[in-house]
């Protein structure tokens, strides 16, 4: 599924240059369940943005589900991420003024699904992360925990094979934090590649490998 050969990552703000990534080797089969830890700086979430065709990196290869990607234009990478990759972040980035149905149609809206097909699977989606009951509701009335279902399930609509999540637990109380590591796992299970970027250590015990990274190395699991 991914494959990467001495990645490098450099940021340049005026004179100043931060490599945020030192030349990163990996590789994750297809249906993999795997964790990245690592603290502030170590590269992770750069390390997610690369995956995830969100950036590209300075140097060395890339290749996502066998296609060479780190020198295809902003249009093939878009392309790329509509079609293969699904996101869910710390803090769930979902349109306030939308139900949870219309936030989870977003994706199939852009992928241009007809309305009776959009309609079809985000209700289906929403019963698969345990919400059909709150449809309707905007995200101003759900607790945390069922704003990041509903992100979820948004990321599962044009059935990416990958699905990255960035602190996804970040702004959960434990129980609802447990609630949506069973729902990866479950996703898992279901034949889904799962990659979350994480702080916590009681997630990295619940996934199948977990990736240390520090300053910008990967230092354990690769």
């Amino acid at each position: 599924m991914i494959r990467m050969r001495n990645i490098r990552k450099i940021y340049s703000t005026g004179k100043v240059e931060v490599e945020a990534l030192r030349g990163v080797d990996l590789e994750i089969e297809e249906n993999e369940f795997i964790s990245i830890m690592g603290p502030s700086g170590s590269g992770k979430s750069t390390l997610m943005n690369l995956m995830g065709c969100l950036d590209t990196p300075t140097s060395g290869e890339y290749f996502l589900d066998g296609q060479k990607v780190e020198n295809l234009s902003p249009n093939q990478l878009a392309e790329i991420r509509n079609q293969k990759v699904g996101f869910v972040f710390q803090s769930f980035n979902l349109l306030t003024y939308a139900t949870a149905f219309e936030n989870v149609e977003v994706p199939l809206i852009f992928a241009g699904v007809s309305s009776r097909k959009r309609r079809k699977r985000a209700e289906k989606l929403l019963e698969q992360v345990g919400l059909k009951d709150r449809a309707d509701h905007k995200p101003t009335e759900l607790s945390g925990g069922e704003m990041q279902r509903v992100s979820i399930a948004r990321a599962l609509a044009n059935q990416p094979r990958l699905i990255l999540a960035d602190e996804p637990t970040g702004n959960l109380d434990s129980v609802s934090g447990k609630e949506i590591v069973d729902l990866f796992e479950d996703l898992w299970k279901q034949g889904h590649t799962i990659i979350v970027i994480t702080h916590d250590n009681e997630i990295s015990t619940r996934t199948k490998r977990s990736i240390k990274l520090k300053d910008g190395l990967i230092i354990d699991g690769q």
